[in-house]
């Protein structure tokens, strides 16, 4: 008997919009003090323009209409409860590209691509991880090798397909890559817009790799607050991102502006050069009508608990590798020799441009990627 797929539509109760609108009018602006700037987070000038635009002119109900452009379901995978969308290809060969967003992304990032995606002749799947957007929250912290498992089951059992090939980018990019490590059987290629996982013993070893290695460090100082706190403390955290969604916005909307490709300007990043408030807040929105603050950064527990942090020592993915390098700021890609020792790689793309977020700040030149790493896999042979 094939398990239970029912359609989803999102539908958010009137109720829950206006206690959300309610929380942004009521905040007290007195309470957050300018630092200067972008000198210890996001300015207090770029928070004011996204709640000016929060109250006066965001609609939800437009936002919730494009999300429902294509053809969603629920099903419950090992006792996990799954959202995701799933197209049928224009012209269908019956292979399946499973594209899988990160932290503080959602499946919002994707819609852009399903039709050019779509024609490809590839079906595919675009899943919320659980804990995240529609998905619910799974009765404890997991980690992206057991949700790999979960793609797995999802796509075979539930789906009917035996052919995959899976991308993403941030914890997309982890998912993925374990997904390819341990079920290459029907992994046909894996296509990843940032390379998060390695082998245990896949040392720095040229000049270029401990470079690399040494300019990573100051770095994870900077930059890896977020991820301390959402790995030891998700919890405590979630109280104050679930009561304040002007919290939850700016918790988030930093993220865009220091993990994207930006112009900046007296050392600030132009969050709006690349992003609209529309784009900013439907995302934002999403965590915020499905209450998934909490359980978002469950993640980052999930993995250390389930000990996924590499492949084990001489551990390398087998089947066909792509990486489209985007030259995000702060995290910038590795060097393609050090990504050789765990992967089979096969292309490697140096993007121009392009951050953190690619799907939504390069669409074009990811889907392209995308599209020129499928030709060159072999036909499904089903």
């Amino acid at each position: 008997m094939t398990p239970l797929v029912e359609p989803f539509v999102v539908a958010v109760p009137d109720a829950t919009i206006a206690r959300i609108r309610q929380r942004v009018a009521e905040f007290d602006w007195a309470g957050v003090p300018d630092a200067g700037g972008w000198s210890a987070g996001i300015s207090l000038s770029d928070m004011r323009r996204l709640t000016r635009y929060w109250l006066d002119r965001y609609d939800w109900r437009d936002a919730e209409a494009k999300l429902n452009r294509f053809p969603q379901y629920r099903a419950r995978v090992d006792g996990e409860e799954i959202h995701f969308y799933h197209i049928r290809a224009t012209v269908a060969k019956r292979r399946l590209l499973i594209l899988t967003h990160g932290w503080p992304g959602s499946v919002f990032e994707f819609l852009g691509l399903i039709e050019q995606l779509a024609a490809l002749g590839v079906d595919l799947l675009v899943p919320s991880l659980p804990g995240y957007g529609f998905s619910a929250i799974p009765r404890h912290p997991i980690g992206p090798r057991r949700i790999a498992a979960l793609w797995r089951m999802l796509a075979i059992d539930f789906l009917g397909y035996g052919d995959v090939v899976a991308q993403g980018g941030d914890w997309g990019a982890t998912v993925s890559a374990w997904l390819a490590y341990d079920h290459p059987d029907i992994c046909a290629g894996l296509h990843l817009n940032m390379v998060l996982v390695q082998a245990a013993d896949a040392k720095p070893e040229s000049e270029e790799e401990r470079l690399f290695a040494s300019r990573m460090k100051p770095v994870m100082v900077r930059e890896g607050g977020y991820a301390a706190i959402q790995r030891t403390r998700p919890q405590t955290l979630g109280f104050a991102l679930s009561d304040s969604p002007v919290g939850m916005a700016a918790w988030i909307a930093e993220k865009f502006a220091m993990w994207s490709d930006l112009p900046m300007c007296d050392g600030a990043p132009n969050l709006w050069a690349r992003y609209t408030e529309e784009q900013l807040l439907t995302n934002i929105m999403i965590y915020l009508v499905t209450r998934t603050a909490t359980s978002a950064g469950w993640l980052y527990k999930g993995r250390y608990d389930e000990e996924s942090l590499a492949f084990p020592c001489g551990g390398r993915v087998t089947v066909p590798t792509a990486v489209a390098a985007f030259p995000e700021p702060q995290f910038a890609p590795p060097p393609r020799s050090l990504v050789e020792k765990s992967y089979d790689l096969v292309k490697w793309t140096a993007m121009p441009r392009g951050g953190h977020f690619a799907a939504l700040e390069e669409p074009a030149s990811l889907q392209a990627d995308i599209a020129e790493f499928l030709a060159m896999l072999p036909s499904p042979s089903h």
